[in-house]
């Protein structure tokens, strides 16, 4: 039973899912009700100081039973890659396994991800940045698929390139494959999440203190300054400044 409730978050179309290895602040996340659920990767659980890759991962699942969540393999060969998602995906229903869109070699995971959706696996692609990966991924899939699809638009920002056009047109483009759901992934700041939910993408993930921020939604502006002023005085007071 989910326990908590929704706080001044904003009513959203697009779902966020909270991203992150910290077990307590799954856990905090989804008893208050906002998130649609959860993804990590191996960096976020490495930074985390966690060494058990599948103990960490059973330990979520043991408290977040009725949510998707997402957890990526880390082989750089196809096939151990393919015998990490399928034991991955064994491990829970709510799991999708995350297959980035390429190994390290740039080499294409196209008939992997293939071959896994055909064994009925829920999947993640990840790490996708450039149309020809979309376009490539879109020929694969069909409309039964089970496919989350992971476009990096925080790191296509970080490049100077404005990444909404992008996303607007993975969200016409994968239309027609009804379980497919385009995720806008590594936001930046708040506003990316509107933005997400403009261009109609399904999913966008957020850091735990990015959801935090949701819950100043429509928060006045004058309001807001003078949090700020405060902030900025007390700060000065608590250091002891002197002029």
């Amino acid at each position: 039973m989910r326990k908590g409730t929704i706080l001044s978050y904003p009513q959203l179309k697009v779902a966020v899912f909270a991203d992150g290895a910290n077990l307590k602040d799954m856990v905090k996340r989804y008893q208050e009700g906002f998130v649609k659920g959860f993804t990590t990767n191996p960096t976020l659980i490495a930074k985390a100081g966690i060494t058990d890759y599948p103990a960490f991962a059973k330990s979520v699942l043991s408290e977040i039973k009725n949510l998707p969540i997402s957890f990526e393999v880390f082989s750089d060969d196809f096939a151990d890659m393919e015998r990490q998602a399928r034991l991955i995906g064994g491990w829970a229903s709510n799991v999708n396994i995350k297959i980035p869109i390429t190994n390290t070699k740039g080499e294409s995971s196209l008939p992997l991800i293939r071959r896994l959706l055909d064994n009925g696996l829920k999947l993640n692609v990840t790490a996708i940045m450039p149309q020809t990966q979309l376009d490539a991924l879109k020929k694969i899939l069909k409309p039964a698929d089970d496919v989350i699809i992971s476009i990096f638009a925080g790191r296509i920002a970080d490049t100077g390139v404005d990444p909404i056009p992008l996303m607007k047109k993975a969200v016409v483009d994968f239309k027609a494959l009804t379980n497919a759901k385009v995720l806008w992934a590594s936001p930046r700041e708040v506003l990316n999440v509107y933005q997400a939910e403009q261009c109609g993408c399904h999913i966008i993930t957020a850091t735990d203190d990015l959801i935090a921020k949701l819950a100043q939604h429509g928060k006045p502006l004058d309001e807001f300054s003078l949090d700020t002023v405060k902030m900025f005085h007390n700060d000065a007071q608590k250091a002891g400044f002197k002029l």
